[in-house]
C-alpha cells in the first residue's frame, strides 16, 4: 500500500454490483487476504499521531505536571500511583468522548473521524438502555436533555479528577516513601454514581468508556486503602487477560488471526500472509500454522504469563513475563485491528510495568499482603461474576463485560435493505454523522464507496459468524434479493447510527432495530437484519434470528459453529446447514420474506409478532406468531 494511494480491489467498480454477491465475497476476500483493508498508510500515521500526541504526550504532561513531576523525568514518576491513576482517567476520558477506540476510519468513521461526543451531546439522538422493562425512569429509546447533561457531567467530572492536585493518605505514606499522593477520592463518587445512571440509561456511552474495566479500577482508587489498591488492580487486570485467554479456546479464534494479520500495515510479504491460508485462493480456511502460532501465542501466552505476574516471587521469572506481556500488547496495537483499541493497549502494557515491577509481589504486594481478606475475596467473586456468566448465557452480558476480546466469539448481523431503503436512515435519523457509504462518496464516487462497504463484508465472511449469517441470508433473500439488495455489515452501520460500536451485536440488536423502524416506518420487506448470538462455551451452536423491521422476528435458530468454521468464507457449496427452531406464519403457509407482498401493512399481522427483546428459541418452526 501506498503512502497516500489505498490497495483498491482488482475490480471494476462500474460492474461490480452485477456480480452475484457471494462472488462479490469472494474476490475481495482474497484481495483483503493480501492486502488487508487496503487503507493507505497516512491513515496509520493519523492513528500513531493521535496515540503519540494527544494520548501519549499529552496525557502524560497532564498527569506529571499536576502532580509536580516533570513529564521528561521518566525515571522519576514511571512508578509515581498518582501518575498511573490519572492515566488511567485520562484513558477514560478519551474513550468517553469518543476519542479512544472504535474511531476513525478503521472503525467506519470516515467523516467526521469522531463520533462520541458528537452524538452524546446532541438531543434526539438514538439511546439504548439495557432494561427499560425493569428499570424505571429508563424507557424510550431518544435521548433528552437529561442525557446529555448527565454525560456532560461525567466529561467534566473526568477533567476535574485530572487537575485537581493530589491527597496523602496514611495508607501509602506508610509504604511508598516520598510519594506525590493520589488522585483526591471525594471527586471520584460522583463519577461513579453517574457511570451507573448512564449505563441504565443508555449502554453505548458506557460500554464506549470502557466501563467493564475502568470503572472497577476508579472504584478501587476510591474505597481502598493503598496496598489493596494495588492488589485489586493486579487480580482486574489478570481477569481481563485470562478471561480473554479462555474465551480463545473455542474454534472461533483460529478465523481471527489471518484477516488481522492481512490488514497489519508492517507485514508486506503477500507470501507470509498467504500461509495464514490452507491454499490461497482456493482454501481461505485458517491455516494449521496460523492456528497454532495463535494459541501458542495468544492463548497460552494470555493465560500462563499472567499467572506467573500474580504469584511469581522471582525477579527473573517475573521480568521475563512482563516483557512478554509488553510485547503482546505491543504486536496488538502493531496490527491496528478495524476496532482500533489502540489506547487501550498501550495503557495495558505500561499497567504491566507499572503494578508488578513498580509494585512487586516480593515487595510487600503479594495476594498474601493484602489487610482486608475477605474484602479481595469479595473483589475476586465480583470480578469473576460477569465473564462467567457472560461465557454461559453470551445473550444476558456483552462480549466486553465477558472478556473476550479478540476471541471471534461475537454477537454479529448482516443488513440486507431493498433498493433505496438505506436512505432513510439519512432522512430520518438524528445522528452525529451520515450513512458511511454517503461518508465515503464526499470523497470518492458512488461505485468506488460501494465496494468499500463491501469489503466490511468480505472480512465478516473471514471469520465463523459471518459464514452463518450470509447462509440465512442466502436462504432466506434467495438468489434474486441477495444479488440485488444492499447488504450492510452491521458493525460498521452501527457506529454511524450510534457513535459506537467495537465489535458488539448487542448495540445493534432488536431494540436499535426497532428504534429505527420508529424513526424510518420500513415497509415490509425493506429493512431485514440476520443477528446471531455469542456461542455459549458449553454448547456448539449459535442461536440466531431474522428480523424484519416492520414486521419483528420473523425466525429463530440455530447453526454448528464447527460446520461454520469447516466451510469457506464466499460459500462455494451453498449455505451452512441451519437449525429453524421456529418460524412465524403469515397464513396459507407463507413465512419469511416471500409472504411479505402479502402483508400489505396489516396492523393485524404486526401486532402478531412476538416480542423483539426476547432472545428464547425452541418454539416449533410449525409455530404460529404469538404461541
Amino acid at each position: 500500500m501506498g503512502l497516500t494511494q489505498p490497495d483498491f480491489p482488482p475490480v471494476d467498480p462500474a460492474t461490480f454490483l452485477q456480480k452475484p454477491f457471494m462472488e462479490r465475497l469472494r474476490v475481495l476476500g482474497a484481495h483483503w487476504a493480501e492486502y488487508g483493508f487496503g487503507t493507505q498508510k497516512m491513515v496509520h500515521l493519523i492513528y500513531l499521531a493521535k496515540v503519540l500526541v494527544v494520548y501519549i504526550a499529552a496525557g502524560v504532561s497532564i498527569a506529571t505536571l499536576t502532580a509536580g513531576l516533570n513529564p521528561l523525568a521518566v525515571s522519576e514518576w514511571w512508578n509515581e500511583p498518582i501518575v498511573y491513576q490519572k492515566l488511567v482517567l485520562w484513558t477514560v476520558l478519551l474513550e468517553t468522548i469518543g476519542f479512544g477506540g472504535s474511531w476513525g476510519p478503521l472503525a467506519g468513521h470516515f467523516k467526521p473521524m469522531t463520533g462520541g461526543l458528537l452524538f452524546w451531546l446532541r438531543p434526539q439522538t438514538i439511546r439504548l438502555p439495557p432494561w427499560p422493562d425493569r428499570v424505571p425512569f429508563t424507557r424510550g429509546d431518544s435521548r433528552t436533555v437529561f442525557d446529555v447533561v448527565l454525560y456532560a457531567a461525567i466529561v467534566v467530572n473526568l477533567i476535574i479528577a485530572l487537575v485537581l492536585p493530589a491527597v496523602h493518605t496514611a495508607s501509602i505514606d506508610d509504604m511508598v516513601a516520598g510519594n506525590h499522593g493520589l488522585v483526591n477520592p471525594t471527586v471520584l463518587i460522583p463519577y461513579l454514581v453517574m457511570m451507573v445512571i448512564l449505563g441504565l440509561r443508555d449502554k453505548v456511552p458506557f460500554i464506549a468508556a470502557r466501563a467493564e474495566q475502568y470503572l472497577p479500577a476508579v472504584l478501587f482508587f476510591t474505597v481502598l486503602p493503598f496496598v489493596d489498591m494495588i492488589l485489586a488492580l493486579k487480580l482486574l487486570i489478570v481477569v481481563v487477560w485470562i478471561g480473554a485467554g479462555i474465551s480463545k479456546l473455542g474454534h472461533h479464534f483460529s478465523s481471527v488471526i489471518p484477516p488481522m494479520l492481512s490488514n497489519t500495515p508492517w507485514l508486506g510479504s503477500k507470501v507470509l500472509k498467504r500461509l495464514n491460508y490452507r491454499s490461497f485462493p482456493d482454501d481461505m480456511r485458517t491455516s494449521k500454522l496460523a492456528s497454532g502460532t495463535g494459541h501458542i501465542l495468544g492463548t497460552l501466552v494470555e493465560v500462563g504469563a499472567p499467572l506467573v505476574l500474580l504469584f511469581s516471587t522471582n525477579r527473573t521469572l517475573t521480568l521475563l513475563a512482563v516483557v512478554l506481556m509488553v510485547a503482546f500488547h505491543a504486536f496488538i496495537f502493531s496490527t491496528f485491528p478495524l476496532a482500533v483499541p489502540l489506547e487501550w493497549n498501550v495503557l495495558f502494557a505500561f499497567t504491566t510495568v507499572f503494578l508488578f515491577w513498580g509494585f512487586p509481589a516480593w515487595d510487600g504486594y503479594a495476594v498474601t499482603d493484602t489487610t482486608m481478606p475477605w474484602v479481595l475475596g469479595l473483589i475476586v467473586a465480583g470480578l469473576l461474576f460477569f465473564p462467567v456468566l457472560g461465557n454461559l448465557r453470551p445473550d444476558l452480558v456483552s462480549f466486553l463485560p465477558s472478556m473476550r476480546q479478540y476471541a471471534g466469539n461475537w454477537a454479529s448481523a448482516s443488513w440486507a435493505f431493498a433498493p433505496g431503503a438505506e436512505e432513510k436512515l439519512n432522512q430520518h435519523v438524528v445522528r452525529g454523522s451520515l450513512n458511511t457509504k454517503t461518508q465515503l462518496m464526499a470523497d470518492f464516487p458512488e461505485d468506488v464507496a460501494d465496494v468499500v462497504m463491501h469489503q466490511m463484508m468480505a472480512w465478516r465472511s473471514m471469520h465463523s459468524q459471518g459464514r452463518g449469517l450470509f447462509s440465512v441470508q442466502m436462504r432466506h433473500l434467495g438468489d434474486d434479493r441477495l444479488n440485488s439488495y444492499t447488504l450492510r455489515e452491521a458493525e460498521f452501520a452501527c457506529n454511524s447510527l450510534v457513535a459506537f460500536n467495537f465489535g458488539d451485536g448487542h448495540l445493534h440488536d432488536t431494540r436499535m432495530i426497532e428504534a429505527l423502524q420508529r424513526r424510518c416506518q420500513f415497509e415490509p420487506g425493506e429493512f431485514t437484519v440476520v443477528w446471531v448470538e455469542s456461542q455459549p462455551i458449553h454448547r456448539g451452536t449459535q442461536d440466531y434470528l431474522i428480523m424484519d423491521a416492520a414486521l419483528g422476528v420473523v425466525e429463530r435458530g440455530r447453526w454448528n459453529v464447527r460446520e461454520a468454521v469447516d466451510t469457506q468464507p464466499w460459500l462455494p457449496d451453498g449455505p451452512i446447514s441451519i437449525d429453524v427452531t421456529w418460524r412465524r406464519d403469515f397464513g396459507n403457509g407463507r413465512s419469511g420474506i416471500d409472504a411479505y407482498t402479502a402483508v400489505d401493512q396489516a396492523d393485524s399481522v404486526r401486532t402478531t409478532a412476538p416480542r423483539t427483546g426476547d432472545f428464547t428459541v425452541g418454539v416449533p418452526a410449525t409455530a404460529e406468531a404469538g404461541e
